[in-house]
């Protein structure tokens, strides 16, 4: 392997887009849960607003530890599989109670991204070998 390949891996790639794209899908959820804070009942509001303002704190975490993985801090690493973790066990939930197959792609990206952040090309381009 030549030294830039331990420097830009395309496993290390991809699992930086796609934790960019789980921000993003998480923004839009924001957004919409934004929409309906506005057209909530006045005795609902307070938990409206909470659970918003929580969906917001996520895509702000979950861009920063992209953005950390993408400069290939080490310390990133761990916080990006507990990101993963979180996205396998709303995956699970939707699994049993919601769209079955968005339950299933969200596992399976969980998984995915996970994957990608262990496998050594990615360990290696974090000096953590």
């Amino acid at each position: 392997m030549t030294p830039a390949d331990v420097r830009s891996p395309t496993t290390l790639a991809w699992a930086v887009r796609l934790l960019f794209a789980e921000c993003a899908g998480l923004a839009v959820l924001t957004a919409y849960l934004m929409v309906l804070v506005v057209t909530a009942e006045p005795g609902s509001l307070p938990v409206a607003i909470s659970l918003t303002v929580m969906a917001a704190i996520g895509v702000f975490a979950v861009f920063l530890v992209a953005r950390a993985l993408g400069r290939r801090s080490a310390r990133a690493r761990g916080p990006a599989i507990v990101v993963q973790l979180f996205v396998i066990a709303s995956g699970g939930f939707l699994l049993q109670t919601g769209p079955a197959w968005a339950g299933a792609a969200m596992m399976a990206l969980g998984v995915g991204v996970a994957v990608l952040c262990l496998l050594p090309a990615s360990t290696r381009a974090l000096g953590l070998d």
